[in-house]
């Protein structure tokens, strides 16, 4: 009896999630309510505040989903992985729902209501962690911190996708994504790397 509701359980957890991150990509933080949220995801009271204390609760979980609606889907190792990761990113964006909600919240954050630097640390910590398997292998410079390097490329894309939203609703990211690696690549990766590496990002597409 006990697995039924936990998939139960599960199951609502994620239409109040999804429910969320509609809500919050159409309105923003303050415009959202409960209400509509509650409303959207189609549950009543009593099972959001089971799951959810707050519309701060909330907006945490939506943003610091932002990696499971890509990480999964790559197959790439190396230096390839962390380009194929902003590739993804740069389309998921303009597809995904929870990841655009989450990446709206995160750049929304006053300092005040809510203030939470998960989603940017999370970012870093996994392109990190590929970046010294990558560095392991020899793909990178001796003299390349990974640490400074994963933390400067969460940088340049968050900077890069308010950018590409401002001056074409974020159309143009995927090849401004390209762009910002043809900079990158010969300064981080040795040679015979960059030759290597597969900047089509539209076959993510």
């Amino acid at each position: 009896m006990a697995k039924p509701q936990q998939d139960r359980a599960v199951k609502t957890r994620e239409a109040i999630i999804l429910g969320a991150a509609e809500v919050f990509d159409e309105y923003g933080f303050r415009g959202a309510s409960i209400s509509k949220i509650m409303k959207r995801a189609g549950v009543s009271q009593g099972a959001m505040y089971f799951h959810f204390k707050s519309k701060e609760d909330l907006a945490r979980a939506v943003m610091t989903a932002q990696p499971d609606t890509v990480v999964p889907q790559l197959d790439a190792q190396g230096l390839q992985r962390i380009v194929d990761m902003t590739f993804l990113w740069a389309w998921q964006i303009q597809r995904d729902v929870l990841l655009r909600a989450g990446v709206r919240l995160t750049n929304e954050q006053d300092g005040v209501t809510v203030r939470d630097a998960t989603p940017f640390l999370e970012w870093a910590r996994i392109l990190e962690i590929t970046l010294r398997g990558s560095q392991h292998e020899g793909e990178l410079r001796e003299s390349v911190d990974v640490g400074q390097l994963a933390e400067f490329v969460v940088g340049a894309c968050t900077g890069m996708q308010m950018y590409a939203n401002a001056v074409s609703g974020r159309q143009d990211l995927p090849d401004r994504t390209v762009a910002m690696w043809r900079i990158l690549l010969p300064g981080i990766a040795d040679e015979r790397v960059v030759e290597s590496i597969d900047l089509n990002v539209h076959r993510f597409a």
